[in-house]
């Protein structure tokens, strides 16, 4: 009988990671080392490796019998971190070429008076006021001027701007003047990629909006390059289903909608975890999870709260505002390429600098000579230098120790100590994120599990756990590729949002109907437009009290559109929104509602079905005893991850073993199969490395 495929792929740091979900629902799963010159590389190689472990005779195969990839990328992420983006010319409002510059008036870091100002993506001479000017209501004031236009564009045509973002102001009540544009644009600059405010971002706020057009327009050339390539060589391989790309509020959308709209790709990767987590909370029934996910080069952390993940539209990368929706994921610099050093001032620090995947830790042996937390883990013994990636690679211990060894000089203390420094630091760095995550926003992390994810996350999910306080984690069979095997939980997805800046007291339950009705006829349309199922529209509302200048979002879930209260419904919603954010709200002052928003959500198929294992069996045996540093070194059993059926426990010290990756127990942790072959860990006993 003949197997069908979906396939998940998360492009990471260091290593490529990808799922396969046959059609009976059996899951296989593999990791390729990234290959940052060309990610296509290593997803092609990766993809290789899946077509042998999956029984398919080659690559070809596998693809021909493949209905659905989806794909998480970080073309847009390592372009903006990097600074190699396109070169991008600004088109605005004559008079208004600094907003990038002014920002909101505020700093980051508002008492740091020697922090310097981050440096915009297009430089001053090539941002170009042209004379046009629309009023607040979207009725023009000054009409868009030819001469002016035609001036502007020869200029960067001159100055060999590849990109161009266009951003006039109030273009949300009014495009025709940056439609107009476009059209200019298309007959003079046919091969540039061109970004319209209007289009990425329909909404109030000035340097919001251009700045998420100005990263699109950056960011867009390197992702659609990327993604058409990647199309066109699988493609060629044989596969003929669909491409899907997963953007940063964790929907799913094909090629074209990606590369329109690339600044929504810059937290492609970690989305994936986030659906991933959001769906291994329903299967083990536990709504409070604090997702951990940490790889080669950064972890990311979020939170899951009865089951629902945030979105928010206040977040950044690289000092670059991006108000578009996207999952709310703290990002830190430490995974397991993090490294180690002591500064000018003689203080130790790990992190965030990484040794990524090229040269990599110390050990991988590819030249690397800087002391990584990978390093750190192999010479306390929680790594086998034999064992890693299933054997397939061989750690080299000796460079291992050449490089803590330099570093524990610096220190003054023994290769022991400094290993085990390395390990602890990473962790408290790790739990400083968790509180950003939770104490900060007045959330008791005690009362959540932590879900352990990532290919380095077992080896320090205990300890940042009990760090935190935290009495359980949970670990995945797929814990080290739960990103790519998220990406087949994920529903695709498209969003509109408009400002409708109005005092909600002189707003009626027919306007409200109006404004959400046109935008999910449009959300419905463009879905439409790429998928033929079922489709469900969430909405939701951005308000704020008369004299704030930040909004809150309000979901109208459940709210009868139809019904003569549902204003006073909304409001009310908007009251408890508030003070469940801030410890209070302010019944007696002006609701306005800012922006509206509709979101259409086309139900794909859930192929995810974890492998289940026979219940029972005998008691565990190890698999071998290795030398390990817990409370000093001791000699400490290594068990199988895949030897687990559901029920059996085993008690720490000791550590787990998985192709790819490794968890390590504390002493007198207690860690049980659950009825999925996961690891339910109930922490009770020391830290290891201590």
């Amino acid at each position: 009988m003949s197997r069908t495929f979906r396939i998940g792929i998360d492009v990471g740091g260091t290593f490529t990671d990808l799922v396969a979900i046959d059609d009976q629902g059996t899951t296989t799963f593999t990791k390729s080392p990234s290959t940052p010159q060309d990610q296509s590389i290593g997803v092609i190689n990766g993809l290789t490796d899946l077509a042998e472990r999956v029984g398919m005779p080659d690559l070809r195969s596998l693809l021909g019998a493949t209905e659905r990839i989806v794909h998480g990328t970080t073309v847009a992420t390592n372009a903006l971190l990097e600074r190699k983006g396109a070169r991008v010319g600004l088109l605005t409002t004559e008079g208004h070429r600094d907003v990038l510059e002014m920002h909101e008036g505020l700093k980051p870091e508002r008492y740091n008076l020697l922090l310097p100002a981050d440096e915009p993506l297009v430089p001053r001479n090539l941002r170009r006021g042209v004379r046009e000017r629309m009023n607040y209501e979207g009725k023009p004031l000054i009409e868009l001027d030819e001469a002016s236009l035609t001036r502007e564009v020869a200029y960067l045509k001159e100055q060999g701007c590849n990109s161009i973002a266009v951003c006039y102001f109030h273009a949300y009540r009014n495009p025709e003047h940056e439609q107009r544009t476009l059209e200019y644009l298309q007959r003079e600059m046919p091969d540039a990629y061109v970004s319209l405010s209007h289009d990425v971002l329909p909404q109030i706020k000035e340097y919001e909006r251009v700045s998420t057009t100005v990263v699109n327009s950056y960011v867009g050339p390197a992702v659609r390059k990327y993604l058409t390539n990647l199309e066109k060589r699988l493609s060629d391989e044989g596969f003929a289903g669909s491409l899907f790309i997963i953007l940063s509020h964790g929907g799913i959308a094909p090629v074209a909608e990606a590369s329109r709209l690339a600044a929504g790709t810059v937290l492609s990767g970690p989305a994936g975890g986030i659906a991933g987590s959001r769906r291994c909370a329903e299967l083990i029934e536990r709504g409070n999870l604090i997702p951990f996910d940490m790889g080669g080069t950064s972890t990311d952390i979020s939170l899951i709260v009865d089951g629902e993940i945030a979105l928010s539209s206040e977040r950044g990368l690289a000092g670059q505002r991006i108000a578009l929706r996207s999952l709310d994921i703290i990002s830190i610099g430490a995974g397991g390429g993090s490294i180690a050093r002591v500064d000018s001032g003689g203080t130790f620090h790990v992190g965030p600098e990484s040794a990524g995947a090229v040269p990599g830790p110390a050990c991988y042996g590819n030249g690397g000579t800087e002391p990584a937390v990978t390093d750190a883990n192999l010479l306390l013994g929680y790594l086998d230098a034999d064992h890693f990636l299933g054997g397939k690679r061989k750690l080299d211990l000796a460079a291992s120790e050449r490089a803590v060894d330099t570093l524990a000089a610096k220190l003054g203390i023994s290769r022991d100590e400094t290993a085990a420094g390395i390990y602890r630091l990473i962790n408290l760095k790790m739990a400083d994120g968790i509180r950003l995550m939770t104490l900060r926003r007045g959330v008791d992390p005690r009362g959540f599990t932590l879900l352990s994810f990532g290919g380095a996350a077992g080896l320090h999910a205990c300890e940042v756990a009990r760090e935190m306080e935290m009495s359980r984690v949970v670990v995945p069979t797929v814990a080290s590729v739960l990103s790519a095997w998220g990406m087949l939980a994920s529903d695709l997805r498209y969003e509109v949002s408009r400002s409708h800046i109005g005092d909600t007291a002189s707003m009626d339950s027919a306007r409200l109907r109006e404004i959400f009705g046109s935008l999910e006829e449009e959300a419905r349309n463009r879905l439409g437009s790429w998928f033929t199922g079922p489709i469900h529209i969430e909405r939701s509302a951005e308000m704020r009290y008369g004299e704030q200048i930040f909004e809150v979002d309000v979901s109208l879930e459940g709210l009868d559109l139809s019904s003569p209260t549902v204003m006073d419904e909304l409001i009310e919603r908007f009251h408890r929104r508030h003070e469940e954010l801030y410890t209070y709200s302010s019944p007696g002052q002006e609701v306005v509602l800012v922006n509206a928003r509709v979101a259409a959500v086309g139900e794909v198929p859930a192929a995810i079905e974890s492998n289940q294992q026979k219940t029972g069996g005998a008691p565990l045996e190890p698999v071998r005893m290795r030398r390990a540093y817990f409370d000093g070194w001791r000699e400490v059993p290594v068990y199988a991850m895949e030897h687990f059926s559901p029920g059996q426990e085993v008690v720490g010290p000791a550590i787990i073993e998985a192709e790819t990756t490794t968890v390590i127990l504390g002493i007198d942790d207690r860690a049980a199969a659950n009825a999925f072959g996961w690891l339910d860990i109930e922490l009770r006993g020391a830290r290891p490395g201590h």
